[in-house]
């Protein structure tokens, strides 16, 4: 008779994989929260040294505003240029480039990647680029768990579960929120429950978090104030809001990809020069106002606490505004090429669309006692939720964020109800389209690139 397997069906061999893959995610997670958490310090700095060198320069009157437009166009077009030359990758969120990994369509990125992502995301963004941190990390972490996987001679499986689980790392340390960070793998990466990812993205959260606070600290990224439980009567203007979060979610997924188009489109401008014009017009809107550039913490934490950003604006004037304008610099900067990602300027105009129609529904309901900062915070997840289609992610994010448990109900049927709409209007999730955009694009370089090495071998042996 053959030996029966230990441990309910798993083989010593198996048993002893899955501990090696454990450790090797600890491990990883702990790199990928020190590296992300390096990658926020120095974001915060950029966002100083920004701020203050705006300040210099409005001394300084019309010389001043055609120095910041060119510094922040330089800026976004050298961010443009090391993804493009050195690591293509790189360009965008690297999210859709992650998945295109774990699904077998592209290659894992080579290290390189690291410095070309961390730099020049830290160019796009300082620049004032309205692009996320968590990009850049998610990226990071997946480039770092692959090498590792190498380095000890992973097999193909476990190489694809690490990178999975480093990308997860990078998300958690990007928010200060390892729930989802671990829950994000299963939802969105790899799309089903792993038991091996499972255990691999939860080891690698874990310690990115414990690693990530040695240097950040633990304070949540956002503070609210004490919020009441939602009464029975407001659940339904919640479901209401989160229908208007999916409707909003459709627009914003759908001028984000006609903005990639027409960028994309513009053939006979090169795309450094593109990314140099995208980034001078940010720089150019940081003179005038400041606040709307930038990643969008200070936005969000604004919407949070019920507070509009536009003086000599009536509250709910100014929103519609701010958001307007972050709605269509998304889309513009994401279109730069530069590297940087959509997760932080999703919840900034969550947080903002929801303020609004909180607001709006304290003035129709005077007397439903309706908090409007609560559909602020109920609003990041169900815009999140829209735009990714990941409502678990986007409940717990927010939830780890704020460290705030108060709106769990509310944020589930807003979540619903914001998934439900662009499902049914067949609209795509956002990192569904940008994957098949990136291989597009990715080839398309391989392919100039090919081209100019033929043309210089042509050109050596005619010489």
């Amino acid at each position: 008779m053959s030996e029966m397997p230990q441990d309910g069906g798993r083989t010593e061999d198996e048993t002893r994989g899955l501990a090696t893959l454990a450790l090797l995610a600890l491990a990883t997670g702990a790199a990928a929260g020190l590296i992300g958490a390096i990658f926020r310090l120095a974001l915060d700095r950029a966002d100083g040294f920004r701020d203050s060198t705006l300040g210099w320069m409005h001394g300084r009157s019309a010389s001043g505003f055609l120095a910041v437009v060119l510094l922040c166009g330089a800026a976004t077009a050298l961010a443009a240029w090391l993804a493009r030359r050195y690591a293509p990758h790189a360009a965008g969120s690297g999210i859709p480039h992650v998945e295109a990994v774990l699904h077998g369509e592209a290659a894992p990125a080579p290290f390189l990647l690291l410095p070309v992502k961390f730099f020049g995301g830290l160019l796009a963004i300082g620049s004032g680029l309205a692009l996320g941190r968590e990009g850049p990390s998610v990226q990071m972490g997946a480039s770092l768990a692959h090498q590792v996987g190498r380095l000890f001679g992973l097999g193909a499986a476990d190489c694809r579960v690490l990178l999975a689980a480093g990308a997860g790392a990078g998300l958690a340390t990007a928010f200060n929120a390892p729930i989802a960070g671990a829950v994000f793998v299963l939802e969105e990466l790899a799309q089903r429950f792993e038991r091996r990812m499972a255990i691999a993205a939860l080891a690698a959260s874990a310690t990115a978090i414990a690693f990530a606070r040695l240097l950040l600290g633990d304070a949540p990224d956002f503070h609210v104030a004490a919020l009441l439980p939602a009464s029975a009567g407001s659940l339904l203007l919640f479901l209401v809001a989160g229908g208007v979060a999916g409707a909003l979610a459709i627009a914003y997924n759908r001028a984000l990809l006609a903005t990639l188009a027409f960028c994309e489109g513009l053939t006979r401008i090169p795309p450094v020069l593109r990314a140099a014009a995208i980034g001078g017009g940010v720089g150019a809107l940081a003179w005038f106002t400041p606040s709307l550039v930038g990643g969008g913490d200070a936005l969000t934490q604004s919407a949070l606490l019920g507070q509009g950003v536009l003086p000599g604006k009536g509250d709910f004037i100014g929103l519609a505004l701010v958001f307007l304008a972050r709605f269509a610099l998304g889309a513009i900067s994401y279109a730069s090429g530069a590297p940087g990602g959509l997760f932080a300027p999703l919840l900034t105009l969550g947080a903002q669309s929801g303020l609004m129609l909180g607001l709006l529904g304290k003035a129709l309901f005077p007397g439903a006692g309706i908090e409007p900062e609560s559909f602020a915070l109920v609003g990041m997840a169900a815009f999140f939720t829209g735009v990714v289609r990941t409502p678990l992610t986007g409940i717990l994010l927010v939830t780890e964020m704020t460290a705030s448990t108060t709106l769990l109900l509310p944020m589930l049927g807003a979540c619903f109800t914001a998934m439900l709409v662009p499902t049914l209007a067949r609209n795509e999730p956002i990192y569904d389209s940008l994957r098949i955009l990136t291989l597009r694009r990715e080839r398309a370089i391989a392919t100039e690139r090919g081209a100019g090495r033929r043309e210089s071998a042509a050109g050596d042996g005619a010489g």
